[in-house]
């Protein structure tokens, strides 16, 4: 984009007031960005067509390019001539050496000292090489433009005006659609395109200025209090464009090749930077305090290994659990997004290898997000010869059961036990369990909807949003169980570390709560408090109540196994008044530890509770 920022214009055009009677030499200023990146490829495409190219910072972060240097005269007339041939932007202008600090492009130039340049000498620069260091002090002078905007003095208050107006002037409706017909078709697109970043245009880019390019127009030029005409003054296009670039330099794309993951892709590298490769990922961590975040993906496998590392990802904390799941034979899309971040994976199957790459980006920042993963998408390049080694890296240096490659794996807020009480899956949790949670699953891979509660009796009842065939639900028992008779306890006593659930020993203490309550059975076990929600069962199997969470009676300390269970016919009216028959357990026989552990795992199942 060859527009020079609006800011750096008013700061140059007092500069050079400043300074315009004592210059001898003049350069052409053609363009400036926040980018040496782009400045040098700008550099470049001039070099292609025009004679005395130079790269030169100029302080406050700028690099321009220039045509110089020459004498006055040649510059003023050499200005004219290639802004009539449209080879320069209509808002380059003149200035001195002073302002410059020191040559970028080309490398080791001596522009900066070399003579001025007229028709007949300009042959003769190359010999001046020789003589660079005499008259290098000259770019010394490089607080200067913020010493002129600082200076207390009062000659340099009405210079920006009386300066800039030659070169930038606040043209006249008339002046700026002459101006504006002499834009190429790329300026007229890049015009469109900033508009549309600030969200003022919102059709297509197709270089035409029709009515929605013309209402985009006089929205910007409300925004900036000038006069709401739908036609760009050359100044308010310098300005819009100048903001474009700056946010693009913040942006800082870089196409990066990396032969150890495979993958060639554009990335923000204003904002990211490789820290290490911990297989499958290649970790690109924030950079510039911007909160973005990077993951290329690179593993030897198949249409298996996909679908497992679909699974896996889900559980990690870059994933947020509210968003999208794309799955498909070849490939997957996984977004998330929640109160800190959203995330965007991409995996796809290519060439025996499972490639991609995650974009996790701060949940409050703006549309460059939307700038930034179109780009990364359109560049995502699997390189077929190359796949990350699963001994690369120092990962397994770091090894814990709460990361994943390096990667915080996602708990839930709370996880306690439950019981399937039907065929279908419907399961039976305490109510505490399933309290304010975004999200509530089964086993950490089912979601399940939260259809009735009770708060007097602590329950509640949960179906699978997926129809669900467990291999075993509750049986109730019929009659009133004998006090001291022996109980087990089934429950996911440490929060889904272990695959099953424990069954933990213990007796039944009374059939009535400490104040003689109806609904509740004492317990004397001892438990943890994900074992709450959990079926207690007698020695047949049979289940007489579910393990409630301990009172939160702040007055009482209970001995530690003292523990309280809902009692069996409190949950099958429970469960009637909502639509389930709860199935009956036959007259049984004492069971062996081994046979109730394997019927408490049919039935027992981990909820939790996500935020």
């Amino acid at each position: 984009m060859r527009q020079l920022a609006f800011t750096v214009l008013i700061g140059l055009a007092g500069l050079i007031s400043a300074r315009g009677a004592e210059a001898q030499t003049s350069w052409i200023q053609l363009e400036a960005h926040l980018s040496p990146a782009t400045a040098e490829q700008a550099a470049r495409e001039y070099d292609v067509e025009l004679d005395n190219v130079a790269g030169l910072t100029i302080g406050g972060g700028w690099y321009s390019v220039a045509l110089g240097p020459f004498e006055t005269d040649e510059a003023q007339r050499l200005l004219a001539e290639l802004r009539a041939q449209g080879r320069i932007p209509r808002d380059a202008f003149l200035t001195d050496t002073s302002i410059y600090r020191q040559q970028f492009y080309p490398v080791a130039g001596t522009a900066l000292s070399a003579t001025p340049a007229t028709p007949a000498a300009e042959t003769t620069q190359p010999e001046v090489v020789a003589e660079a260091p005499a008259p290098q002090p000259a770019p010394q002078p490089a607080p200067q433009p913020e010493v002129v905007a600082e200076a207390p003095a009062p000659e340099p208050e009405p210079e920006p005006v009386v300066v800039a107006e030659p070169e930038l002037p606040e043209e006249t409706p008339a002046e700026a659609r002459r101006s504006e017909a002499q834009l190429t078709r790329d300026e007229r697109a890049e015009l469109q395109i900033a508009l549309q970043w600030f969200g003022y245009y919102r059709g297509g880019i197709d270089a035409a200025f029709g009515p929605g390019t013309r209402g985009s127009m006089a929205a910007y030029q409300a925004d900036i209090g000038a006069e709401q005409t739908g036609v760009l003054t050359t100044r308010q296009r310098a300005r819009l464009l100048s903001e474009y670039n700056e946010i693009l330099s913040s942006i800082g794309f870089q196409t990066v090749r990396d032969e150890t993951a495979g993958i060639q892709i554009d990335l923000p590298l204003a904002m990211v930077s490789f820290d290490r490769y911990d297989p499958p990922f290649a970790h690109y961590v924030t950079a510039n305090d911007s909160g973005v975040r990077v993951l290329l993906i690179s593993q030897a496998g198949d249409e298996a290994t996909l679908l497992g590392l679909y699974d896996i990802m889900q559980t990690l904390k870059i994933v947020p659990l509210d968003g999208e799941r794309e799955r498909r034979r070849g490939s997957f899309i996984l977004t998330g997004e929640n109160a800190d971040i959203t995330s965007y994976t991409y995996a796809v199957l290519a060439n025996g290898h499972v490639k991609g790459f995650t974009l996790i980006w701060p949940a409050d920042e703006d549309r460059r997000r939307e700038v930034v993963l179109e780009r990364m998408r359109d560049s995502f390049t699997p390189l077929a010869e190359f796949v990350l080694p699963e001994t690369v890296g120092e990962g397994a240096l770091d090894q814990s059961i709460d990361l994943l490659s390096g990667l915080e794996i996602r708990r839930p807020e709370r996880a306690r036990s439950g019981f399937y009480v039907d065929a279908r899956g419907t399961v039976l949790t305490t109510a505490e369990a399933v309290a304010s949670c975004d999200q509530v699953t089964i086993d950490e891979a089912y979601t399940a909807n939260v259809v009735a509660v009770d708060d007097g009796l602590g329950l509640a009842l949960l179906r699978p949003r997926d129809p669900l065939a467990p291999m075993g639900f509750a049986r109730f028992t019929a009659g009133v169980p004998r006090i001291a008779s022996e109980i087990a306890v089934a429950g996911y006593s440490f929060e889904g570390a272990l695959s099953a659930p424990t069954l933990t020993f213990g007796t039944l203490a009374d059939i009535r709560g400490l104040n003689g309550e109806e609904e509740l059975k004492r317990l004397t076990v001892v438990s943890q408090p994900s074992d709450a929600g959990g079926p207690v069962m007698d020695t047949s199997g049979s289940v007489l109540g579910m393990l409630l969470p301990d009172p939160s009676d702040s007055g009482r300390v209970l001995p530690a196994d003292v523990s309280f269970a809902a009692d069996g016919l409190a949950i099958a009216a429970f469960l009637s008044r909502n639509g389930l028959a709860p199935a009956a357990a036959e007259q049984g026989d004492i069971l062996s530890a081994e046979r109730l552990t394997k019927i408490a795992a049919n039935m027992t199942v981990l909820v939790s509770c996500w935020n």
